[in-house]
């Protein structure tokens, strides 16, 4: 099983690997610093090099294990790589999850409306909750509260729990712990300013502080369904 770095660090780019075996085009190493697709953040891109060698890294998958798909003839089994994540994108990716986050537990704390789903890009993000519809006010008043706890420069960590543990002594409205798998019996959780701005389940990449987000914009609304709003929105 792949030793997945990300979740220690979101903001290292660069790693060491050993390819542990070759499927096709996909290779799987043994550590990596490569974000998959999931959580509604899509997958890092890069390059692996060996020697003279380089693969650019197009796609990042995880199913059984995190699989690679690379570019030209795959690098074979045992071949020592170094790993570096295109840290622009990282960065963009990172900035947007936190700024979901933010949205999600003002969303919640404000107008009681749970996060039903989201995702982010390099450039934008949406997210959809549970809510019959947002005026033009309350967007006006969203804008404004993301945007003072960006300003307040609130710190954000991450750490792993096991399961029990998380469900006993965390809110789960915040968590929403029950959306996951029986199968997963360790949670990593997403902290912001020691829980009191926001504290959830969550394995995507963040910034480390909510400085790092940039001024946020929303730029529309639309309804997703019954009872149901999308919001979307930038980061300048």
């Amino acid at each position: 099983m792949t030793d997945a770095l990300y979740l220690e660090d979101s903001t290292v780019t660069t790693f060491e690997a050993t390819v542990d075996r070759v499927a096709g085009d996909r290779v799987v190493l043994d550590q990596t610093q490569f974000y998959p697709t999931g959580g509604g953040q899509p997958h890092d891109t890069g390059v692996l090099r060996a020697d003279r060698d380089e693969w650019a890294v197009t796609a990042v998958e995880k199913t059984d294990t995190i699989y690679h798909e690379v570019d030209g003839d795959p690098p074979a089994a045992g071949t020592a790589v170094r790993g570096e994540v295109d840290a622009d994108r990282r960065r963009a990716y990172s900035r947007y999850h936190t700024a979901q986050h933010l949205l999600s537990a003002v969303l919640l704390a404000e107008f009681d409306a749970p996060t039903t789903g989201n995702q982010v890009y390099a450039d934008r993000a949406r997210l959809d909750c549970e809510h019959d519809r947002f005026s033009e006010s309350d967007l006006e008043a969203l804008e404004v509260a993301i945007n003072d706890l960006v300003d307040a420069c609130h710190d954000v960590s991450w750490y792993t729990l096991d399961r029990e543990t998380a469900e006993a002594e965390l809110d789960p409205e915040r968590t929403r712990l029950d959306l996951l798998p029986d199968s997963i019996t360790e949670v990593r959780i997403v902290d912001i300013d020691n829980g009191d701005v926001d504290r959830t389940a969550c394995a995507g990449t963040h910034v480390e502080n909510t400085s790092a987000v940039g001024e946020f914009e929303i730029t529309g609304r639309e309804t997703a369904g019954s009872g149901r709003e999308r919001i979307r929105f930038v980061l300048d």
